[in-house]
């Protein structure tokens, strides 16, 4: 008889898993074609399930302990292999180790933009982002639905299987959601809440529970980010004649940046008579006020305001005589 010959008819007598990796979900104990003998030593220590799967079909089952394996505390395995009370024979049967840790920091995204239905932007498309955590609650149901029989099973091929599950059911529940776009943010964890449930129902026939979903982020069209910076800009300044003002100040300062270029003049030019009209109809508007409830020097403080303007060029004279027409007939 040969070393080898000698080695691969040892039995086993002590049976456990070390996890040398956090990213483990099912390891198959390697018995090097090895028989157990009856008596061994079973170990499964805290976040771990064994299963003795006997000729493809999952036998006994344990949780954490220490287990003496005999025919007493093998009740499926002796009725399968048909032994007799009191047998001592050694045994061939495959043992896996399921982790039921929670597994954290599963990443799942939208490949492609989903069409949301939005009050303001009536349809709207998105893309989103996110983690969840997952933990596996019934370990034979996991082997035989999703892990099946090889030797070990990684939570990146896990995460990669379940993307295809997790990214529908977002755009599904979304809608349920209803949500506006713009409170997106606001309501990541309610939306996360919300989906949760819908995720666990395609999840239980895995044996896998969803302990946790959350949104990291979502990603709006351009055109739906500019009007909302501007809508968001607008709210900063509170007044639309006071964010006309900016936006046209705002476009002086870029022409004085740019003031050597011909291009540049023009819109500086443009810009200043863009201004002067904007500060006309500014003094317009408060005069129209003042003349509601306006006294006689009122009327006649307007009188020189105007003659400012059109000496500044800002009226022209016709602009300036229509004005002073409607001016003079209040007193």
């Amino acid at each position: 008889m040969g070393l080898f010959d000698f080695v691969s008819n040892e039995f086993i007598e002590v049976i456990d898993w070390v996890e040398t990796s956090q990213d483990i979900v099912v390891h198959k104990f390697p018995d090097n074609g090895n028989n157990i003998k009856m008596g061994a030593q079973l170990t499964v220590r805290e976040s771990q399930i064994a299963l003795f799967v006997n000729e493809g079909k999952i036998a006994d089952i344990y949780g954490p302990g220490r287990h003496e394996l005999t025919t007493e505390n093998m009740p499926i395995m002796t009725t399968l292999k048909g032994w007799k009370f009191g047998f001592k024979s050694p045994f061939k049967v495959d043992i896996y180790f399921v982790s039921t840790k929670q597994f954290t920091n599963l990443k799942w995204g939208t490949p492609n933009p989903v069409m949301v239905r939005d009050p303001e932007f009536k349809q709207v498309r998105i893309k989103a982002f996110g983690i969840y955590f997952v933990k596996i609650k019934d370990a034979s149901l996991f082997f035989t639905e999703f892990a099946g029989t090889q030797n070990e099973l990684n939570i990146v091929e896990v995460e990669d299987r379940l993307r295809d599950i997790v990214s529908p059911k977002f755009a599904e529940s979304l809608a349920e959601a209803n949500v506006a776009v713009m409170d997106l943010v606001s309501k990541y964890t309610e939306i996360g809440d919300v989906i949760k449930p819908f995720l666990q129902t395609d999840f239980n026939p895995f044996g896998i529970e969803i302990t946790k979903f959350q949104i990291t982020s979502t990603t709006l069209p351009p055109e739906v980010e500019a009007f909302y910076d501007k809508m968001t800009t607008m709210n900063m300044v509170g007044d639309m004649g006071k964010f006309t003002q900016f936006q046209t100040a705002t476009s002086i300062e870029k022409a004085a940046e740019n003031e050597g270029g011909g291009a540049g003049a023009g819109v500086g030019i443009g810009a200043g008579f863009a201004m002067g009209n904007l500060m006309s109809q500014n003094m317009n508007q408060q005069n129209n006020q003042n003349l509601q409830t306006g006294t006689k020097d009122d009327i006649m403080k307007m009188l020189k305001e105007l003659g400012e303007l059109k000496t500044a060029g800002i009226l022209t004279e016709e602009e300036f005589n229509a004005k002073k027409t409607e001016l003079l007939a209040k007193l």
